[in-house]
């Protein structure tokens, strides 16, 4: 069991939240949701030991092991990836170093022998003989093949040493398990194995993502973060937002009965409170009014932002056509690919990381050539796109407001109507005038929808554009993207996010391309069924 004590977190004149008690119970998955901002990453790193509350404090069971995501992987870039895994345990890491270096010399002292001799128990009974084995299934579940287990971690790209990591933590198996956006740079078939993980883990697990698949696969309750308090809710994310509609319902319908009820007495008093026959009923009815209170409904403090791609003009038939294309670096992407693509589909690209969807969409884009074949647009293609990277088309020395400048048509735009599309995407007050380097993740997405939305584009490209996002916005996202009557192509591993959008689904997978005319919970079956036969 961990639990917080009254906890209260000010920065600055700013209060995250404050005098939160909450139990988390072992055996249950906690989903801690709130508005980007609202402090669910602070509230977890207290809850880990990684940063001191401004008041309270946290209470773990005794003898109860807390294993935290970290998310710096520059601490092990020399280390191998195994090793990296096995520091997630540190007392067996410290037996097997021990163990390594006297099994190393060529003499042993006295003392050394003994000591020799008691390790072997000790790293036995600590884990030692099934170490290699554990860490590797771990490695393989979420998508680092065994050939590389021996490789310093500094060979792995970014995404790659984040699972790392998170199999550092499941590593060392703890009772209570703080994870802090795991899904983020894991593909379909990862969050897939890490939900069955966390499905079977025994203990206490609370979790951060903006991964509606995800949370609702593993949570059994919501951890709500809302107006500086937390409220632990049963079930998970469906039902919580179902369950929270139907309180502030009841409450609305019960005020209604509420308001009634005091326009009836308030009449009968102002008719009878005169009436010296009627006073005493007059005086009963006044004290009955002085102790009804309508119920304080708030709406969340969570915003969304307003979203909504409006073409400039007219996409024709001809869309985006590909031809016999290959690419290969040090393997094959995929080879001799046909892609053709018509109005108003709604196309999504999966498979596995490094697969070669980014690619793809770039050479779909025409911002890469393919070693082979030729790609032809429709006259009438303009494109909005939305890179995985933001880096790559932001310019971190502007300030936001000047980047976004650059996108509007050419007559240009006044500082009021950019302001207006910056407002659409959150940003209020001086905070258009923010850099963009200091801008957060979440806002830099926000800011490239904005460039998407003033581009006015008719093919609309997006590529992993949940990464950062909250859920609301990932939601408005959704609902802007549905709306669409043109073309849209993305790549996304988020299962909720294509299964609400996709009409068609092309797969890549080691170098084999399946172009499949479908929905993806169609697809899904359609794998099944060809497993089966």
């Amino acid at each position: 069991m961990i639990a917080a004590s009254n906890i209260s977190m000010r920065i600055g004149q700013q209060i995250l939240f404050e005098n939160v008690s909450v139990k988390f119970t072992p055996g249950n998955r906690y989903g801690l949701i709130g508005a980007n901002g609202s402090g669910k990453s602070t509230f977890m790193r207290i809850l880990s030991g990684q940063l001191q509350a401004t008041t309270g404090e946290v209470v773990i069971d005794r003898d109860c092991r807390v294993g935290y995501l970290k998310q710096d992987h520059y601490k092990y870039e020399n280390e191998t990836i195994l090793d990296t895994v096995y520091m997630g345990n540190e007392n067996l890491w410290k037996i097997h170093k021990e163990r390594e270096y006297l099994f190393s010399q060529s003499e042993l002292t006295d003392e050394e022998e003994n000591r020799a001799n008691d390790i072997e128990e000790l790293f036995g009974n600590a884990g030692g003989y099934t170490m290699e084995a554990d860490a590797a299934k771990l490695l393989v579940g979420l998508g680092i093949p065994e050939d590389k287990h021996t490789m310093p971690l500094s060979t792995l790209t970014g995404g790659f040493k984040l699972r790392v990591l998170l199999a550092q933590v499941l590593f060392y198996n703890p009772e209570i398990l703080l994870l802090d956006e795991p899904t983020n740079h894991l593909d379909m078939n990862s969050i897939d194995w890490l939900c069955g993980v966390l499905q079977q883990h025994k203990g206490t697990v609370i979790v951060i993502s903006h991964n509606r698949y995800f949370i609702n696969e593993v949570c059994t309750h919501i951890a709500d973060l809302d107006y500086q308090e937390i409220r632990l809710f049963n079930g998970n994310y469906d039902f919580f937002m179902t369950a929270s509609a139907m309180a502030i319902e009841l409450q609305l319908k019960d005020n209604k009965k509420k308001e009634k009820r005091i326009e009836d007495l308030k009449c009968f008093i102002n008719r009878f409170s005169a009436n010296a026959s009627k006073a005493k009923q007059a005086t009963s009815r006044q004290k009955e009014l002085d102790k009804i209170q309508l119920n304080e409904i708030r709406p969340s403090s969570r915003v969304s932002p307003y979203i909504r791609f409006n073409p400039g003009q007219r996409l024709g038939e001809k869309v985006i056509e590909a031809e016999k294309i290959d690419k290969v670096y040090d393997h094959t992407l995929f080879k001799n690919l046909y892609f053709s693509c018509a109005n108003n589909e709604k196309v999504a690209i999966i498979g596995t990381n490094g697969a070669g969807k980014t690619t793809l969409l770039k050479i779909l884009m025409k911002l890469i050539e393919p070693c082979n074949g030729e790609v032809v647009h429709g006259e009438t293609v303009k494109i909005g796109y939305f890179p995985q990277d933001t880096s790559d088309m932001l310019n971190t020395e502007e300030r936001a407001i000047d980047w976004l400048a650059h996108f509007g048509p050419e007559t240009g735009l006044s500082e009021m109507e950019l302001r207006s599309f910056m407002g659409k995407m959150l940003f209020s007050g001086d905070e258009v005038y923010k850099s963009v380097k200091v801008l957060s993740g979440g806002e830099k997405a926000r800011l490239i929808i904005a460039k998407m939305m003033l581009e006015a584009g008719n093919v609309l490209v997006l590529d992993e554009p949940t990464n950062h996002l909250d859920l609301e916005s990932i939601e408005a996202l959704n609902y802007a993207l549905s709306l669409v009557e043109e073309t849209v192509i993305f790549v996304s591993h988020d299962r909720e996010f294509i299964s609400s959008l996709a009409t068609r689904i092309i797969d890549i997978d080691d170098g084999k391309v399946v172009d499949f005319p479908g929905t993806l919970a169609e697809y899904d079956a359609y794998k099944k069924n060809r497993k089966a036969q």
